[in-house]
C-alpha cells in the first residue's frame, strides 16, 4: 500500500510556530491573484546555495509563512517530486529545473543564439553569456566559458546586480528614462570593488553612454580583474530585450584589446542573432 508522504514532527514548536508572513508581501487575493500559489513558489525560492537543504522551520522562515502553511506546500511539492525529505531537511529535486527549462525552450531567441555565441567563443577566446533582466538583476540564460575567469560559478539561472555589470547597463539602457531613473533610485548600489560606480548620477550618466553608443564596457566593477562587455538583442518591435557579452581577466583582455578587437565581433555576433529573430533595432 502506498504511504502519504509525512514531515518529521519533531521540530521545535516555539517561534516558528508563530511566524506569519508580512501581509504586504503578498497581494490580497483575488481572481486574478492567487495566494496559495505564490506561497508555494516562496517556498521554491527559500531554497538556494545558501539553503540546498532546510527543515520545516527554517523553510517557513525564509519563506515568511506559518510552519503548517509551510507543511502543506511541502507535502504538496513531496508528492509532485520538486522535494525530497531526507530526515527532518528537505531537498530541491532535479525536476525543479522543468520550470526553468519551459522558458528557456519556449524563447527562440537562445536556440538561434547558441551557435553564433559559439563562433565567437572560438574565435576570441573570450567566455560569452546571454542574460535577461529581472528587477535589478540579470539572469543568466545562456553561458558558454572559454575558462574560468570568475571566483562567482556562473550558470543558466545565475543572477548578478545589473548596475555593475556590462549586459546590465546594456539592459537598463533599453528602458524608458523615467521608468530607468525610477529603477535606480529604488537600488541599493553596492561597492563590490574600488571602481564600482555607487552614485546614482553617475550610474545614470554611464548608462545614457551606453544608450548612444550602442553597447558597454565595464572594467573590475564587479570584481577585481574582470572586464567585460556586452551588446544588446532586440524583439521585433525594436524594444531590447537580453544582452550578449564577453569577459575575461584584464591581464589577458585589457579594454584596449577589448575595443579594438572584441568589440567589433561582439557587435557582429549580435546583429546577427538579431537579423535571425528579425528583429528591429
Amino acid at each position: 500500500m502506498k504511504r502519504t508522504p509525512t514531515l518529521a514532527q519533531d521540530e521545535p514548536p516555539e517561534a516558528a510556530e508563530i511566524i506569519v508572513a508580512d501581509s504586504s508581501e503578498f497581494p490580497k487575493p483575488g481572481d486574478s491573484f492567487v495566494r496559495s500559489f505564490a506561497r508555494g513558489l516562496a517556498v521554491l525560492r527559500s531554497f538556494g546555495a545558501d539553503a540546498q537543504a532546510q527543515t520545516l522551520s527554517e523553510v517557513a522562515e525564509r519563506a515568511g509563512l506559518t510552519r503548517a502553511g509551510a507543511r502543506r506546500i511541502l507535502l504538496t511539492l513531496l508528492s509532485l517530486g520538486y522535494v525530497v525529505a531526507e530526515g527532518r531537511l528537505f531537498r530541491l529535486t532535479p525536476k525543479v529545473l522543468e520550470l526553468g527549462f519551459a522558458y528557456l525552450t519556449s524563447q527562440p531567441v537562445w536556440t538561434q543564439a547558441q551557435p553564433v555565441m559559439e563562433t565567437l567563443v572560438e574565435e576570441l577566446r573570450q567566455s560569452s553569456s546571454a542574460a535577461v533582466l529581472d528587477g535589478n538583476e540579470i539572469v543568466y540564460v545562456l553561458r558558454i566559458p572559454a575558462h574560468k575567469i570568475m571566483s562567482i560559478n556562473l550558470g543558466v539561472g545565475s543572477r548578478l546586480p545589473a548596475d555593475s555589470t556590462s549586459m546590465g547597463r546594456v539592459l537598463l539602457a533599453g528602458l524608458p528614462p523615467e521608468q530607468l531613473r525610477e529603477r535606480i533610485a529604488g537600488m541599493k548600489l553596492v561597492a563590490h570593488t574600488p571602481n564600482t560606480i555607487v552614485d546614482p548620477e553617475q550610474l545614470l550618466a554611464a548608462i545614457e553612454q551606453v544608450r548612444i553608443q550602442g553597447w558597454s564596457l565595464v572594467q573590475e566593477e564587479l570584481e577585481p580583474g574582470l572586464v567585460s562587455m556586452a551588446a544588446p538583442i532586440y524583439d521585433h518591435a525594436g524594444r531590447v530585450v537580453a544582452a550578449i557579452n564577453i569577459s575575461g581577466h584584464v591581464r589577458t583582455s585589457s579594454p584596449a584589446h577589448l575595443l579594438q578587437v572584441c568589440l567589433p565581433k561582439l557587435l557582429a555576433a549580435a546583429a546577427k542573432i538579431n537579423m535571425l529573430m528579425g528583429a528591429r533595432k
